[in-house]
């Protein structure tokens, strides 16, 4: 009868060993699981253009050069009509981030830069020079990058890249809603989100 009861505990202890072995291997392999969905939802993300924008601006282009101790003087000048299309993105294969499987925690610690990228279609109108002073290519480079510069100068002040901003932050939403289904934290900027609502404050 000791036998019998020794061998019964015996069985229940390697029994209750091997369950417990078993449900660490399956955790483990969950979280395994869990932490590669995450990392290949981010990878899926990649390039994300948030927000586009349309232009149309006009210049008048003027120069003149002196001759002859500035009794002479030559002119050149033309009317100058662009439209332009201009488009703010995230490269999130740049984002930094780390997923810490034991505590379930995915933590996004920077976010790239906002890139944003011009494209005008420069027309000429109303060109006119005299012999002296005649357009050249560095003349129309000249003009290319004063406008060039002038759009950035005023999209950057614009409201697409608050609004490019915005959807960025609508994007990030979706990794909450993934990461909060699974029974994960997301975490920015040592900042743990657990609504929806927290992300409009976010200072990216």
């Amino acid at each position: 009868m000791r036998k019998f009861l020794l061998g019964v505990v015996v069985a229940l202890i390697c029994f209750l060993g091997y369950q417990y072995v078993k449900d660490q291997f399956q955790e483990k392999e969950d979280l395994q699981q869990a932490s590669n969905l995450i990392e290949q939802e981010i990878k899926n993300v990649s390039k994300l253009v948030v927000s586009e924008g349309s232009y149309a601006k006009v210049y008048n282009y003027e120069n003149t050069e002196s001759f002859v101790f500035k009794f002479l003087s030559a002119r050149k000048k033309a009317l100058v009509v662009v439209n332009a299309k201009a488009n703010v993105s995230y490269d999130l294969r740049e984002m930094k981030y780390e997923v810490d499987a034991e505590n379930k925690l995915l933590k996004i610690t920077q976010i790239p830069e906002p890139e944003l990228n011009i494209n005008p279609d420069i027309k000429y109108y109303d060109v006119t020079q005299d012999y002296l002073n005649q357009f050249e290519a560095k003349d129309y480079n000249k003009i290319k990058s004063r406008i060039q510069s002038d759009l950035e100068k005023q999209i950057k002040n614009s409201v697409l890249m608050k609004n490019a901003e915005n959807r960025l932050i609508s994007e990030l939403q979706k990794l909450f809603v993934l990461t909060n289904s699974m029974g994960w934290t997301l975490q920015y900027n040592q900042q743990n989100l657990n609504s929806s609502e927290e992300f409009q404050d976010l200072k990216l």
